[in-house]
């Protein structure tokens, strides 16, 4: 079977769905050139056990800030929570939440610097869960801009009105394909690694590994961003899914980029498709035996992840001759990467990859 996957220079990345890249870019120049802030919907109460902080970090990932956090807090490290995983080399804002039972507010005063700030402070009767934000927005800059300007403004206004395709990043895979290698070792030995961080990561990475080859045979058949007998749909921001021959083959939500078909987060459990696609999605995953046993026998149960990723609010200009400004939101979950690889190649420069954007 061909692998629609294996694409020089887009290592786990299948074919792109608009055409050759517009040029050329450099991404992440300074962390100021890729910010990203939590959009977050919950109410907070103003009291209760959980001490909520808006955190803006620079040059840390998440688990660092947690860790300091817990630190100075004087807490265990499970006792801080974050919705979801940012960038090292980049100026993010997201919350944390540490439970404090019976316990005044710590003093967090020497924790903050350059690369540190609290912009929030505030209890709640909950910690904050994994994956409670409703979505990501990026400002993101791209340096030494070498493109094709008409063609880059109209693939621009074509990702704005049709999507892209929704792949998981390059980062989820880890350097090289490493976290590929490891959960394929680990997988082949029947055995789940006992720390819990490392566990999630490798089942996570298998996951992606199967979602991914899925897409990328259908952005290769174009047919990711349609509709085919058979498919699982579901809407962007909601974890509801249901059959396509319930669908009316004109609704509008399909034309207006709310409602998508699926492709299969692996686990326990029936496909919720037929015709068509599930034998697609059951030769795809076929290929993999053992990798899907693995997933199985871990306990993950089937999910559905959407095919095409709406990009809401898209907006961008040049700063400079040689650069370009993109700001979007995104859903919780989905990557940047998916985005700015439908319009230039990015230059492997050394901090010039992207890590996780959940």
């Amino acid at each position: 079977m061909n692998d629609p996957l294996i694409v020089p220079g887009n290592q786990l990345l299948g074919p792109r769905a608009w055409g050759e890249p517009c040029g050329r870019a450099v991404l992440k120049a300074s962390p100021e050139d890729f910010r990203v802030a939590e959009v977050m919907d919950i109410k907070l109460s103003g009291a209760g056990e959980h001490l909520w902080l808006l955190i803006e970090k620079r040059n840390l990932n998440t688990e660092e800030v947690a860790r300091q956090l817990a630190r100075v807090a004087g807490v265990k490290l499970r006792d801080v929570s974050y919705a979801g995983m940012k960038d090292r080399l980049a100026v993010t804002s997201q919350w944390f939440s540490l439970q404090l039972p019976g316990r005044e507010d710590p003093d967090f005063t020497g924790l903050w610097g350059d690369n540190l700030r609290c912009l929030e402070s505030l209890r709640h009767s909950r910690k904050l869960q994994r994956g409670a934000h409703s979505a990501n927005r990026f400002v993101i800059r791209l340096n030494r801009l070498d493109a094709d300007l008409p063609a880059l403004e109209e693939r621009l206004q074509q990702i704005a009105s049709q999507g892209v395709p929704n792949y998981f990043g390059p980062q989820r895979f880890g350097r090289g394909g490493s976290n590929v290698f490891d959960a394929r070792n680990w997988a082949a030995r029947e055995a789940l690694p006992p720390a819990r961080g490392t566990r999630s990561r490798l089942l996570s990475t298998a996951r992606s590994l199967l979602f991914n080859r899925l897409l990328a045979s259908r952005v290769a058949d174009g047919s990711w961003n349609r509709v085919l007998p058979g498919d699982c749909l579901a809407f962007t921001n909601s974890r509801s899914q249901f059959s396509a021959e319930r669908l009316e083959s004109n609704d509008p939500r399909l034309a207006a980029l709310d409602l998508h078909p699926t492709g299969p987060l692996w686990g326990q459990g029936e496909l919720p498709v037929s015709d068509q696609v599930r034998e697609m999605e059951q030769v795809i995953t076929g290929a993999e035996p053992v990798l899907t046993a693995w997933l199985e026998k871990a306990g993950l149960e089937q999910a559905r992840r959407i095919l095409r990723l709406p990009i809401e609010a898209l907006a961008w200009h040049y700063p400079s001759a040689d650069s370009l400004e993109l700001e979007f939101t995104l859903p919780t979950g989905c990557f940047a990467t998916a985005v700015l690889r439908e319009l230039v190649i990015l230059d492997d420069e050394p901090g010039g990859g992207l890590e996780s954007e959940i």
